[in-house]
């Protein structure tokens, strides 16, 4: 042990003072940055967004501890045994190909030199391979499985951070787009006294969503929805629609109520609820590890069960826009004022909108594990690791993955928010009527 000093008993003190010296400094740092970032978030009355600040603080305490009890339940995982047959059972490669894929790894060379004292504490643990050897069984998890174990963590910690990010910068930019729609109608003073008839079939909203492709066929309203979510989702007209909507329904008195700057506050809220990783999302990490079987390309396949949620979830949106535009154009030919449509919950699946916002969170989290997933093999094994799996099915994964998280934080949640917040009742669940009659007045 002196030898090799993997001790403390025979380290430098002055190496000890300096390692732990640079990671407090680091720690403090990033404790600090998110503290200024919640002062500014508070200072600005963003409480959605600082919410969402403390729940993703919550999941890295949460992450931090899970990592924690691994260091210190180290000891008593490497002396659980189990039969090697057992041992040879799920393995994410083939014995043949660990051995040759351990000595390929990308990263090996560097980022394993910085981790080699790690390593030698794993063949400093004869001891407990011998306990185990000595029963003619196997350790359950070896130290540098449970070393690469953390390193997982900590990547997942990294990249829920960085993805939370990302939605929220996507989606916001998304939303500005819309202000200057937001102004040009708050710019267009009309006289109140004047009657105004709006002939529907002329109307821009109903010319689009329902003169258009799937007027006359249910199923090419749907695949016009389907691709709707990929181009121009949402239109000057729908946000004109759906403003007028809300404001008719909610605010009637205040014509000039900012509907944009509380699409900004819907959309914050939203975060706030796809931020969290919830009991069922860590059963899902948990299968997702069961599932990486050498050969069966599990991976491969997961990696589509986002991108098809997220496409559900786009087309049934749009279909939604296009259902309330077939509502007022079947009932009416003209309308004296301007044309207002009449959200219903009716129009989601199971009369539930929340269910939609539900799917988007499992979209994100499982898109934003399955990426990190792949960063931390390629960092820890490499990228030709077999774990990692060939190109054919690599590229497909990444693909998806940066797809699904573009669309969904720059289409699909903005989207969201705008459809289901002209609904008094999924409205109510947001905000309650004393808020409302808050934001209007101070919108006055």
């Amino acid at each position: 042990m002196a030898e090799g000093g993997t001790t403390l008993e025979y380290t430098p003190t002055w190496v000890v003072a300096l390692v732990c010296s640079v990671i407090v400094v680091i720690s403090l740092v990033v404790e600090r940055l998110l503290h200024y970032l919640g002062k500014v978030l508070k200072k600005k009355n963003q409480k959605p967004l600082y919410e969402a600040l403390q729940k993703i603080k919550e999941e890295l305490m949460l992450l931090g501890f899970i990592s924690l009890l691994l260091t210190v339940l180290q000891g008593a995982i490497n002396r659980i045994c189990m039969s090697k047959d057992w041992a040879d059972k799920w393995l994410p490669c083939e014995k043949h190909e660990a051995k040759q894929t351990t000595t390929a790894a990308h990263f090996q060379t560097t980022f394993s030199s910085g981790i080699r004292h790690r390593h030698l504490l794993a063949e400093d643990a004869a001891s407990i391979n011998g306990y185990c050897a000595a029963k003619g069984k196997v350790p359950l998890l070896s130290t540098t499985a449970l070393h690469h174990l953390h390193i997982f963590i900590f990547v997942l910690a990294c990249a829920h951070v960085v993805f939370c990010a990302l939605t929220i910068l996507f989606g916001g930019a998304k939303i500005r787009q819309w202000k200057k729609w937001e102004d040009s109608v708050s710019n267009n003073d009309q006289d109140a006294t004047k009657i105004k008839v709006t002939h529907v079939q002329e109307h821009d909203f109903i010319r689009k969503r329902f003169g258009g492709i799937g007027k006359n066929s249910a199923l090419l309203g749907w695949v016009h929805s389907f691709f709707k979510q990929f181009y121009g989702s949402v239109t000057r007209s729908d946000y004109i629609t759906l403003r007028l909507g809300f404001i008719m329904t909610h605010c009637r008195t205040n014509k000039k109520f900012d509907f944009h700057k509380y699409m900004m506050r819907a959309l914050e809220a939203d975060f706030k609820k796809v931020v969290g990783i919830s009991w069922y999302l860590w059963l899902f990490v948990v299968l997702f590890l069961l599932l990486n079987v050498a050969g069966w390309h599990s991976y491969f396949w997961i990696a589509f069960i986002p991108l098809i949620l997220l496409v559900a979830v786009g087309t049934k949106l749009e279909h939604v826009i296009t259902q309330l535009a077939h509502e007022v154009a079947e009932k009416h030919v003209a309308v004296e004022g301007d044309l207002v449509v009449q959200p219903s919950d009716d129009h989601f699946w199971f009369c539930k909108p929340r269910l939609i916002l539900f799917l988007i969170h499992i979209i994100l989290f499982q898109n934003s594990l399955e990426l990190a997933f792949i960063f931390w093999i390629w960092l820890q094994y490499g990228f030709n690791s077999c774990i990692m799996g060939q190109v054919g099915y690599i590229i497909p994964r990444l693909v998806i993955g940066v797809l699904v998280q573009f669309v969904a934080s720059y289409s699909t949640l903005p989207l969201y928010a705008i459809v289901t917040q002209v609904d008094w009742i999924c409205f109510q669940l947001n905000y309650t009527n004393s808020k409302l009659e808050i934001f209007i007045h101070a919108d006055k």
